[in-house]
This record gives structure tokens, C-alpha cells and sequence, in this order.
């Protein structure tokens, strides 16, 4: 029998302005390249899904959140792959114990499209986080012309996570 001691949830949120054209940033989500003509402005990648996954990994851990690990004003995390953030924390995740059960994560766009890349995201995060595609849901949407979303000004990312002993 589960005892309410062998599961967590964590929750995490991550939003990021697009970068001007003129930057050419790559748009990362999930650890995969989005053909836009704008990146997300960050000191990383800019990943705001697989940040917003670590924020709810270290969430459901107690451990505080991406920037207490992952500090903005560090100059070796400049321009940094997300995908390597996510594995440390996932290191933090095995080493006390907890292992993924699943995730469900949201990404809300108004631009662009991110149907044709979410089994691309969905397959990178678990073999990220060790697990099986299935325990990784990723879904989008948009605004609906709403907030800076919908003005085309960024990304917001939502990610739930459940841990297990």
C-alpha cells in the first residue's frame, strides 16, 4: 500500500519575451528545436518548458526553484542547454530517492504552432528524465488573443509533476 510519505507533486511556471529577430535566438521547447523567426530571451537557452518541468521537479522535492540552483547573474549558465539542467536535477531527484511517475505539461502560444513538435518534446523529456514517453504529456494552446501571450510578446509554460519512492 502507498503511504501518503512515498508520493510528492510539484508545480512550476515559466514565462519568457520573445527575443527581437535581429538576436537569433533559437526558439527551444522541451529540448527541441521550434522553426520561428524569434528565440525566448534568457540568460540559458531560454527553455521555459523544461524550466518551468524543473521548477516542478524541485517543488515537489522542497528544494526551492531553477533560480536558486541555476542563478541568472552565474556566467557559466549563460546561454546554457536547459537539457543539462534538467538532467542535474534530475541527479537530485534520484539521489534522495524519488523517481518520476509522470508529468503533464502546458505550453500557451499564440504563435507558432506547436502541434507538429510535441511527440518530438514528449520523446526528448523522458529520455531526459528516465522514463517511458507515455509518462510525459505535453499539450498546447493558445490564448486566445489574450495578455501578452495572445499579442505575440512570449511563451508562459505550466508543468505538474508526481514523484514516487
Amino acid at each position: 500500500m502507498t503511504q501518503l510519505s512515498d508520493i510528492r507533486i510539484g508545480h512550476g511556471y515559466d514565462a519568457h519575451r520573445f527575443a527581437e529577430p535581429e538576436d537569433q535566438r533559437p526558439l527551444m521547447l522541451g529540448g527541441v528545436h521550434i522553426p520561428h523567426d524569434r528565440g525566448l530571451l534568457a540568460h540559458s537557452d531560454g527553455d521555459a518548458l523544461i524550466h518551468a518541468l524543473c521548477d516542478a521537479l524541485l517543488g515537489a522535492l522542497g528544494r526551492g526553484d531553477i533560480g536558486r540552483h541555476f542563478p541568472d547573474n552565474d556566467a557559466s549558465y549563460k546561454d546554457v542547454d536547459s537539457c543539462v539542467l534538467l538532467t542535474q536535477v534530475m541527479s537530485m531527484v534520484h539521489k534522495e530517492g524519488w523517481r518520476l511517475v509522470n508529468t503533464d505539461l502546458t505550453i500557451l502560444a499564440q504563435e507558432p504552432r506547436m502541434s507538429p513538435h510535441i511527440e518530438a518534446m514528449r520523446e526528448q523529456m523522458a529520455g531526459l528524465l528516465s522514463v517511458s514517453a507515455e509518462c510525459v504529456n505535453v499539450k498546447a494552446s493558445t490564448t486566445e488573443g489574450m495578455g501578452f501571450v495572445g499579442r505575440r510578446e512570449g511563451i508562459e509554460t505550466h508543468a505538474v509533476v508526481l514523484l514516487g519512492r
